[in-house]
């Protein structure tokens, strides 16, 4: 469950920083320096949580549930982005209701950057006990806007085609959507398996499948003839 959640961590700060690079590089900025303002300012409440508190709230399954909700929210707002971009790209003249649409789209960054960061900032809390919990997390803040402004720009860098970023995004979201199912459910499922297998079901359904793909292929030939 640790990894999942950490792979999820990493697929949503990568969409992120994605998301960052349709964004005016002063926009992407004052984002950057959002983030590391949240990262500081958070300090007094990550010192109050523990790991064993937060392996409780992995394993709780109402909180796990409703932050399924959110993330499922928030995967529907950035593929309706993608989706949109691609339209205004191709299409030629827009009403102005779509590009209010696209334009509100663009300017979301996501919430769940914000757990992530979170949780990053209690991870460092963590990793150097004995150090100044203000320190720590302004430095951890200058970290969190060093990485997002470069990691920007190396995005920019590397994919300046804006199709082919648009199109990670869109993966990178459908991935946090199936493994946030994974990490939401916790091995929990919702009927219980029946390993018993009833023979005349089976039959009945390879007996629909055979006679639905022979109904289908004496339908084509048949037309096949027609047209001939």
């Amino acid at each position: 469950m640790e990894t999942v959640v950490f792979v999820l961590a990493v697929l949503v700060c990568i969409g992120y920083m994605l998301k960052q690079t349709y964004r005016k590089p002063r926009a992407a900025v004052v984002s950057a320096a959002v983030c590391a303002l949240f990262t500081g300012l958070a300090w007094p409440w990550a010192i109050e949580q523990s790991k064993t508190q937060i392996a409780d709230w992995l394993s709780d399954p109402e909180l796990m549930l409703d932050t399924a909700v959110v993330l499922m929210l928030e995967v529907g707002l950035q593929m309706a982005f993608c989706l949109l971009a691609v339209h205004v790209m191709t299409a030629g003249r827009l009403c102005r209701r779509t590009i209010m649409y696209y334009r509100m789209l663009r300017w979301f960054p996501g919430i769940l950057i914000f757990p992530v960061l979170f949780s990053i900032l209690a991870a460092m809390i963590f990793a150097f006990p004995g150090t100044s919990f203000r320190l720590a997390a302004w430095l951890t803040a200058a970290g969190v806007f060093l990485l997002v402004c470069g990691g920007t720009r190396l995005l920019r860098w590397l994919l300046p085609e804006k199709e082919v970023r648009l199109e990670l995004l869109f993966l990178s979201n459908a991935l946090v959507a199936v493994l946030g199912v994974i990490a939401t459910v916790n091995g929990r499922t919702a009927v219980t398996a029946d390993s018993a297998v009833d023979p005349g079901a089976l039959a009945g359904v390879l007996a629909l499948t055979a006679a639905g793909t022979l109904a289908g292929v004496l339908l084509r030939k048949i037309r096949t003839k027609n047209k001939q």
